[in-house]
C-alpha cells in the first residue's frame, strides 16, 4: 500500500495528463544502466551498480554531468549518447498495461504529454519507435527549453496548443521525486505512479496522489 493518501474529492478532473517517460511508461533501467558503465569505464571512473544507477539518475545530462565528469562533461554526453543511441530501441519495452492506460485516458478526451529529461531527439524516437505518437500532443525532452526539469519550462511547452494551463487540472505523472518536484513548480498535481519504494526520496516533494499501475490510475478519474 502506498504511504502517501491523497483525496480525489477536492480535484477537479484534469483537462490534462502529463508523464514522465523512463520508468514511468518504458523500461530504461538497463539500458541506462548500461550506456553509463559504458561511458564511467571510458572516463577511468568507477562503475555503479544497477541500484546506484536507479539512485542517482534523476536530472538530465547537462545537468547532472557536470557533476560527475567535471570539465570533460561534455566529451562524456557525446560517449553516453553514442552508445545509447546505438542499444536503445532494441532495448525498449513498455511497462505493462501503459498502453491500454494511454488508449483509455486519450478516449475519455484527455490531452496528454510527455516531459522528460531523456534527451529530445532520442525521447521522440522511442515514442516513435512504440507507434504512441498518436497519444501526445507534444514530446518535450531534455534541451527542448532552456532549462530542464524540475523546472517549470517543459511543462508549459507541453502544454502549449491544449486548452489546459498549469495548475490543479494538469495532473503531472512520474516514478521520481524530480517529477514531484517539477509538478509542484509549476502549479500541477503531483502524481506517482509505480510502487513507490523509497519513501525517502519523496521527504521534500511529496505525491499528492498515488497509483501502483496505469489501472487504478485511469479508474481514478473524476467523473464529469
Amino acid at each position: 500500500m502506498s504511504p502517501w493518501s491523497g483525496t480525489l474529492a477536492a480535484l477537479p478532473r484534469p483537462k490534462a495528463v502529463l508523464f514522465d517517460w523512463d520508468n514511468t511508461l518504458v523500461d530504461s533501467w538497463a539500458t541506462i544502466h548500461d550506456a553509463l558503465n559504458f561511458v564511467m569505464a571510458a572516463m577511468d571512473k568507477p562503475l555503479w551498480s544497477l541500484a546506484e544507477t536507479k539512485e542517482k539518475v534523476r536530472l538530465s545530462l547537462r545537468e547532472s554531468f557536470p557533476l560527475h565528469f567535471g570539465d570533460r562533461w561534455e566529451e562524456a554526453r557525446a560517449i553516453y549518447l553514442e552508445k545509447f543511441r546505438a542499444i536503445h530501441l532494441e532495448r525498449l519495452s513498455p511497462l505493462q498495461g501503459r498502453e491500454i492506460m494511454l488508449r483509455r485516458l486519450a478516449e475519455e478526451g484527455l490531452y496528454l504529454g510527455v516531459v522528460s529529461n531523456k534527451t529530445g531527439a532520442m525521447l521522440r524516437r522511442e515514442v516513435d519507435h512504440l507507434g504512441w505518437g498518436g497519444f501526445f500532443g507534444r514530446v518535450v525532452g531534455a534541451g527542448d527549453c532552456a532549462a530542464d526539469k524540475p523546472a517549470c519550462d517543459p511543462v508549459h511547452l507541453a502544454l502549449n496548443g491544449s486548452d489546459a494551463i498549469a495548475g490543479e487540472e494538469v495532473w503531472f505523472v512520474g516514478d521520481t521525486a524530480v517529477d514531484m518536484e517539477c509538478a509542484l513548480a509549476s502549479g500541477c498535481v503531483p502524481v506517482l505512479l509505480g510502487d513507490g519504494a523509497d519513501t525517502d526520496e519523496f521527504a521534500r516533494f511529496a505525491p499528492r496522489l498515488a497509483f501502483a499501475d496505469g489501472e487504478s490510475l485511469f479508474r481514478s478519474l473524476p467523473q464529469v
